[in-house]
């Protein structure tokens, strides 16, 4: 055994490596939080056919939220 905070002799501290995201998922999470912003302004300026509807802006909403949930996998 080795005294508290030392490490055997000839051996080495190697930091862990550092994760790096794919290019692909800071896209999708502008996209989706992009996306959504455009859907629920659209929904509420009366733009999409049929009219305004709570389904468009849950639709808005669930978009935003794939967007901050990609935001949590950022490396």
């Amino acid at each position: 055994m080795t005294p508290k905070g030392t490490r055997p002799a000839g051996e080495q501290f190697l930091p862990p490596e550092a994760k790096v995201s794919p290019a692909w998922v800071p896209i999708l999470l502008f996209s989706l939080l992009a996306a959504g912003t455009i859907l629920i302004i659209v929904n509420y300026l009366g733009l999409i056919p049929g009219g305004t509807s709570n389904w468009w802006l849950l639709a808005g909403l669930g978009l935003i939220l794939g967007g901050v949930i990609t935001a949590t996998q950022l490396h």
